[in-house]
Parts: C-alpha cells; sequence; structure tokens
C-alpha cells in the first residue's frame, strides 16, 4: 500500500506493507537513524518521534497509520549550524552522554514545550516518563529542559549556561 507523510518538513510517498513499523520505514527507507532502536517494546523512548506533533514509539507505531501524516525526526529540528534552543541546551548542560536517548527526549521535549512553554519540574518529569536514561540520570536532563523553556520564552536561564 502507498502511504503518503510530510517527514521534516519534505513530502513523501512510500510503498509499505500493512504490518510494517515507522521506525523500520524512518530508518531503512528514508535514512533517518536518529530514530533508535531499543526496546522494541515500546518502553523505553528511544525511538520516540513526533506525529502531528505528539510524541509516539515508533517501534511499535505501524507505518500505514502515518498516512496524511507529520512526523518530525531529530534530523528535522535543527543541526550543528542551526540549533534548536533544546539541542543547544542539552549539548551546553552536558545532559547527554552516550546519545542513545537523546533524539527521543529532545523530541519529547519539543511536544512539552510546544504545549507549555511554562512546564513545571513535575510536568517534565511527567513528559519524559516514556523516556529512559541510562547515562545521565535525569538531573542535568531537567536543568537542560528548563534552560530551553527560559530561552524559547527570551528569559534568562535558571541555569546560567
Amino acid at each position: 500500500m502507498q502511504i503518503v507523510f510530510n517527514v521534516n518538513g519534505k513530502d513523501e510517498s512510500l510503498n509499505v506493507r500493512p504490518t510494517d513499523l515507522l521506525i523500520d520505514v524512518l530508518r531503512d527507507q528514508l535514512y533517518l537513524t536518529s530514530v533508535k532502536r531499543g526496546c522494541e517494546a515500546g518502553d523505553c523512548g528511544a525511538c520516540t518521534v513526533l506525529v502531528d506533533g505528539e510524541p509516539v514509539n515508533s517501534c511499535i507505531f505501524l507505518a500505514p497509520r502515518a498516512n496524511g501524516k507529520t512526523i518530525l525526526t531529530l534530523e528535522g529540528l535543527g543541526d550543528i549550524y542551526n540549533m534548536h534552543p533544546i539541542q543547544r541546551n542539552f549539548m551546553e548542560v552536558g545532559a547527554l552522554q552516550c546519545g542513545f536517548c537523546g533524539p527521543g527526549m529532545i523530541l519529547t521535549t519539543k511536544a512539552l514545550l510546544d504545549r507549555n512553554p511554562n512546564a513545571t519540574r513535575e510536568e517534565v518529569r511527567q513528559s519524559l516518563s516514556g523516556n529512559l536514561c541510562r547515562c545521565t540520570g535525569y538531573v542535568k536532563i531537567e536543568k537542560a529542559i528548563q534552560n530551553a523553556a527560559a530561552e524559547i520564552r527570551g528569559e534568562e536561564k535558571p541555569y546560567g549556561i
């Protein structure tokens, strides 16, 4: 079956099987390797992408469901020359170590801050509940998110980096 969707601002038309997973289409057909294969059960968040602005686990999201949708992966958020404030603050605070969880964390954060740029610490923690990090822990991640939110609002960063 053919699906048509927008990925990172580019319209795509692909042939998929009814049982294909979105992660496989993104990685194997579109070569978007920021989408990580982790638990393959929707538990770790490494495969998180935004579908119409909402975080989804692409490892359990059937590709045909993406028909007519807008998908955002980390490749579509920013690059080394033009980083999104979330990416920049994750880097500046040292919120990433191995980088495996990073794309999912950053996209989940984008969805949260798009909905609520004044998210409380508890709301940040709740939004990240589906994203696991083994290396950094969550203190630096929370600081990066609070700094990014302040930057997006045009305010001074609370952690001064």
